[in-house]
C-alpha cells in the first residue's frame, strides 16, 4: 500500500504529464519534461510509474474517470450548483486540453478513449437519469456514439470555436459561452415534426435498400 505522500507525488505527476502530454503529443514529451513540470526528478516518475507508456495509461485511466464522475454530478443535479460548476469546470478544462490532443493522435488510446465514452453515454440513455427524456430511436447505439462525437468535435475543433467566439474555449472565460450555445441547440426543436418524420423515413428507407438512395417514381417527376 502506498504512502500518502507517494500518491500525492503520482498525482501531480500524473497532472504535470497530462499538460505535457497535451502540449507536445505522446511522442513529444518526454519522462525529463514531465518531471521538470511537476517540479520531480525523472527517476522519482520511473519510480511511480516506470515507462511514459504507462504514464500515459495512468493519464487515460484517469480522465476517464473524471468525465463520468462529472456526467454523473452534473446527471444527479449538479449543474444546478454554481459551487459544481466552478469546481467541474477546474477538473474538466486540463483534461478536455489533454483529450483533444489524444484525438487528433490517431492513438490506440484514444480510441480506447473514444469508445468508453460511447459505452458510458449508451448505458446512461439506456437506464435513464433525472431530468433525462427518453431518447427517441431504435438505434441507441448509434444515437449514444453521433452524441459523443458531436461533444467531443467541439473539443478536437476548440482553436476554430475559440478563433471564431473570440476566447479559447477550454478556459473558464470561453467555455461558458461555447457550453450555452450547445444546451440551446440540443434543446431547441429546430425542425418542425413532419420535416423530421420524412427525413428519417427516407434514411431509413436508405438503410433498407443497403444504403442505397430511395428511388423516384414516374408520377413523382
Amino acid at each position: 500500500m502506498e504512502r500518502n505522500e507517494d500518491l500525492t507525488g503520482r498525482a501531480r505527476i500524473r497532472d504535470a504529464a497530462m499538460l505535457q502530454f497535451a502540449e507536445h503529443g505522446v511522442k513529444g514529451a518526454t519522462i525529463r519534461g514531465i518531471a521538470k513540470a511537476a517540479g520531480v526528478s525523472p527517476a522519482l516518475v520511473q519510480h511511480h510509474f516506470g515507462t511514459k507508456e504507462a504514464l500515459r495509461q495512468a493519464c487515460d485511466e484517469h480522465v476517464i474517470a473524471v468525465i463520468r464522475e462529472t456526467k454523473q454530478e452534473a446527471l444527479s443535479g449538479g449543474m444546478g450548483d454554481p459551487g459544481f460548476l466552478a469546481i467541474a469546470m477546474r477538473t474538466a478544462l486540463p483534461v478536455q486540453r489533454y483529450l483533444a490532443r489524444s484525438l487528433t493522435d490517431g492513438s490506440e488510446a484514444a480510441n480506447t478513449l473514444f469508445d468508453d465514452a460511447v459505452a458510458f453515454s449508451e448505458d446512461i440513455l439506456g437506464r435513464g437519469a433525472p431530468g433525462m427524456n427518453t431518447p427517441k430511436t431504435d438505434d441507441l447505439h448509434a444515437y449514444a456514439t453521433v452524441m459523443t462525437a458531436m461533444s467531443v468535435g467541439m473539443v478536437v475543433l476548440h482553436d476554430h470555436l475559440s478563433r471564431a467566439l473570440g476566447a479559447d474555449t477550454l478556459t473558464a472565460e470561453g467555455y461558458p459561452r461555447m457550453a450555452l450555445a450547445a444546451l440551446e441547440v440540443l434543446s431547441d426543436d429546430l425542425m418542425s415534426p413532419e420535416l423530421v418524420e420524412q427525413a428519417r423515413a427516407s434514411l431509413k428507407n436508405m438503410l433498407a435498400a443497403g444504403g442505397q438512395p430511395p428511388t423516384r417514381s414516374t408520377g413523382d417527376r
